[in-house]
């Protein structure tokens, strides 16, 4: 049934069944910790009925988009009444699905072989920002992880749920559909909390259709929702621990010579685009400074205080916004920066971290560097030992009795260098200490695009890296494999797609190194 293709681990699900005309679908979960349009939703995969004309009832209660009433929560084994008209044909479901993949029409095979990777989102009219995001934190298995386990409080559940964790209790519903992959889906339900909870997404052109808008803010707004939401075993922001950036600001005042610090926590950081940004280094140096108008007690004045933010806590997960959107006051809208900035999928931050984190950063660098000259020297060392048995056995093969030049060193030295590089070598690494710590290098492993000269239009779209190190584009509800050089040539420039959101992963010191 319909019903086993939906997870059921951690779901407070009711089976009933629903009556719509001469039709009867039976053994239908129903999850009362999701608003009614999810169940509304499965209704429209099933009947055609879309959600806006369903009249769904239940012993005479009408059954609302929102919440369930202590009149309309259904119990196990109850029956629903569905009116409305479909806007094409039902199409039952085969009894006896096909065994073998090349017996499925060709858009399921195509969803087979995504399968792995997630599953595509339905645009529901100027929602590819929304999709866009999604995919995007669906690509953070710690945060995936921690919304899988999230689990409301007791006191926070019922109809006076707060939007924050509606919105929260959404997001880990919407994560465990996309992790069953497989064909694309409509997110209702998730769209309708996210425009409840932040009323900005739903703001309406003067035609009446829902705005295109900005993804950057999205992620922000439901950032902090899992953030104030979701916690670890002690008590602590998720979001916090996996995102947050220690920074403190050194403020000096041109006039007074006074100094001051300013602590913070951020989320991001952010690459401001100037007349002579060409890479994203330079733009993240420039969004770092901070020149601002502050009252000096010396001077008695407003005077001018300039700094520069530098990291002292660095993020498992690293977020940049390539700030390519500002305000144009002779049109009234945003405009956006063309200009191209480069960027690559490895990210060294070690030169804006405070000189105490540098320090800290230096014995693990050096374990990672040492860790990667012994993997590119044994690299080299089994690729020549490739050569010389291919000369040999060329030899051999012309019948010639020249044996192959001894190489220098004894069989089981040239062995032992072969497997570890060197027992020296070994030996130090091992005693470093440094495994699991944070180098200050980070790797990309997901970018969100926008297409087109306005924020307030163009197309979002999120390209993500997946763990067998394929790229993934989610173009809404068409998934595209790419290549690592495709990514590198979002830097812009043009109308083509180009990167808004970097989201960068820490690079470690691995086992044995």
């Amino acid at each position: 049934s319909v019903g086993n293709k939906r997870p059921r681990s951690e779901r407070m699900g009711v089976k009933v069944s629903v009556k719509w005309g001469k039709e009867m679908y039976k053994d239908l979960e129903v999850d009362t910790q999701e608003q009614p349009l999810a169940f509304k939703s499965l209704l429209f995969s099933l009947s055609g009925v879309p959600p806006e004309r369903q009249k769904l009832m239940i012993k005479g209660a009408l059954v609302g988009d929102t919440e369930w009433t202590p009149k309309t929560t259904p119990k196990e084994g109850a029956t629903f009444m569905l009116m409305g008209s479909a806007e094409q044909l039902a199409v039952e479901p085969p009894k006896n699905l096909p065994k073998f993949l090349e017996d499925l029409p060709e858009a399921q095979q195509q969803h087979m072989e995504t399968r792995a990777y997630g599953a595509g989102l339905q645009n529901l009219g100027n929602t590819c920002y929304m999709n866009s995001v999604l995919q995007c934190m669906y690509a953070v298995e710690p945060l995936r992880e921690a919304l899988k386990h999230y689990t409301p409080s007791a006191a926070a559940m019922g109809p006076t749920m707060d939007p924050i964790t509606k919105l929260v209790v959404s997001a880990k519903s919407l994560m465990r559909e996309l992790e069953n992959g497989g064909e694309p889906f409509p997110p209702f339900q998730f769209l309708l909390t996210l425009r409840q909870t932040y009323p900005q997404f739903a703001q309406q052109s003067q035609e009446g259709f829902y705005s295109q808008q900005d993804a950057e803010e999205c992620w922000t707004n439901l950032m902090y929702a899992i953030r104030e939401k979701a916690k670890d075993a002690s008590g602590k922001s998720v979001v916090e621990d996996l995102f947050g950036i220690g920074t403190t600001l050194k403020l000096k005042c041109e006039e007074s010579d006074e100094e001051l610090q300013e602590h913070a926590t951020s989320y991001m950081l952010r690459c401001n685009i100037g007349s002579a940004t060409n890479h994203l280094h330079e733009g993240i140096l420039l969004g770092l400074r901070d020149d601002r108008e502050k009252m000096s007690e010396k001077a008695g004045r407003t005077c001018l205080w300039k700094g520069t933010s530098l990291i002292t806590r660095l993020p498992t997960y690293l977020t940049v916004q390539l700030v390519r959107f500002f305000y144009k006051v002779d049109t009234q809208n945003k405009a956006k920066v063309l200009r191209k900035v480069s960027f690559q999928h490895e990210l060294d931050v070690y030169d804006f971290c405070a000189p105490e984190l540098r320090e800290a950063l230096d014995g693990p660098r050096a374990a990672y560097k040492a860790y990667q000259d012994r993997r590119i020297q044994q690299e080299k060392e089994e690729k020549n030992a490739k050569g010389r048995a291919a000369e040999a056995a060329s030899n051999g093969s012309n019948g010639s009795n020249n044996e192959a030049p001894e190489p220098s060193g004894s069989g089981q030295e040239q062995q032992q260098q072969q497997q570890g590089g060197g027992d020296v070598a070994m030996g130090e690494a091992s005693g470093s200490g440094h495994e699991g710590a944070q180098t200050g290098k980070f790797e990309l492993v997901g970018v969100l695009t926008h297409k087109g000269r306005s924020a307030d239009s163009g197309h979002y779209t999120a390209w993500t890296k997946q763990a067998d190190g394929n790229w993934v584009l989610f173009d809404d509800d068409v998934l595209h494999i790419k290549k690592g050089d495709d990514i590198l040539n979002l830097s812009g420039g043009g109308d083509w797609h180009m990167a808004y959101l970097l989201i960068y992963r820490a690079i470690t010191v691995p086992k044995g190194a």
